[in-house]
């Protein structure tokens, strides 16, 4: 209770002795103070869809589990596995191996059925719908002009920006991506309750697109807008109709949003469902976009997703990390505080992490300490 009331204070405060500045910084700082005294915390969590409103996604009318492999949980994890897992806390660690599921642990009260935010997975799933909205016609291909769509990218350096440029993080746009600083524009996008559309178009191409990669999640908020005005759907209802139901997820999936007036999906973040699930979006795209013999997406598509686009990034393509283990190439989906879908294509092995933090200290590496170590002990389980 008395946290509480300095909290209360504390907002009351701010916004007095900020009643001068602009009434959407105001509105902001109203809504971190609202944040922090809900979550009792000043950073994000796998758990923040309890605390921000959320578009449902439902289950798919054809429901899908994963086979169990013959070998199912029969060797144990690594003690450098246990014990990161705990040091870390790691709420799921699965692989799938050959289309089966292979090794499967929860954490923490965690289970197969546990909502848990996805973070910068949801960039992957963005591109996935890109792809299908370029195979239905409603976009012509990579190169066509974000301008064709929103008017006010039709003038300056804005004018050349392409849906590729977004999904390959080479916009050119003013953002700083820092989870650090509340007050920054990622943590805006994120806690803000001010239309994500809004702020977007609020942040200038300031450099030539397409020259070279710089990770933004602007870029992926300002794609789902483009896909939107393109085919005049719904971010969230592209995403069932086109992939949640067909690959039969077996779990609503939660995805949080700006406001209930505007409705905007946080697309470049915040997709919340289980590690099952997820696990789909890597099997998708392992098989060039097929399911069940049924093609989702072109695989066309798929290769250039899942290749680099930049000599001087060789990590990046369109939506996907990409690395090379010991020769064995994989691709990613990746997410803040260590979400990992980690998929080895030749090797049909799937790694799932889902868990509340990561290796702080190599966060900005191109490959993570705490990915490289999921990656090595479930490679020395499999024994491939």
């Amino acid at each position: 209770m008395k946290n509480k009331k300095i909290i209360t204070i504390f907002s009351i405060s701010i916004i007095i002795s900020l009643g001068l500045i602009f009434k959407s910084e105001t509105l902001y700082l109203f809504d971190l103070v609202k944040t922090i005294s809900k979550t009792k915390r000043t950073v994000a969590d796998i758990t923040d869809y309890k605390f921000f409103d959320n578009i449902n996604i439902p289950k798919s009318e054809n429901p899908q589990t994963w086979p169990l492999h013959e070998d199912f949980n029969n060797t144990k994890s690594t003690d450098i596995l246990n014990k990161t897992n705990d040091r870390l806390g790691t709420v799921a660690f699965l692989i799938i191996k050959n289309d089966s599921l292979w090794y499967e642990k929860y954490y923490d009260g965690y289970s197969e059925k546990s909502y848990s935010n996805s973070f910068s997975i949801a960039k992957s799933i963005v591109t996935a719908v890109l792809g299908r909205a370029i195979d239905e016609g409603y976009i012509k291909g990579l190169d066509q002009k974000v301008g064709d769509f929103i008017p006010e990218y039709k003038k300056g350096l804005a004018a050349n920006l392409s849906v590729g440029d977004l999904s390959s993080m080479s916009s050119g746009m003013k953002w700083t991506e820092d989870y650090k600083n509340v007050f920054g524009v990622t943590a805006r996008a994120y806690v803000g309750s001010e239309s994500l559309v809004e702020l977007i178009k609020s942040r200038p191409i300031i450099r030539e697109p397409g020259q070279s990669f710089k990770y933004l999640s602007g870029d992926t908020q300002l794609l789902a807008m483009t896909i939107e005005k393109a085919t005049g759907k719904k971010l969230s209802s592209l995403v069932y109709n086109w992939f949640w139901n067909p690959i039969g997820a077996e779990n609503n999936a939660l995805w949080q949003i700006d406001n209930l007036k505007s409705n905007n999906e946080k697309a470049y973040c915040c997709f919340n469902s289980n590690a099952r699930d997820f696990a789909k979006f890597g099997k998708l795209f392992k098989d060039y976009g097929y399911w069940n013999g049924k093609q989702l997406l072109d695989s066309s598509f798929v290769k250039k997703a899942t290749t680099k686009r930049f000599e001087k990034s060789p990590h990046y393509g369109y939506g996907f990390w990409l690395g090379s283990y010991k020769g064995m190439k994989y691709f990613s989906m990746r997410g803040h505080l260590g979400q990992y879908v980690m998929v080895f294509p030749k090797e049909n092995i799937i790694i799932i992490r889902l868990g509340k933090t990561n290796d702080k200290k190599t966060e900005a590496d191109i490959i993570p300490q705490d990915q490289l170590i999921y990656i090595e002990e479930a490679i020395k389980m499999t024994k491939i």
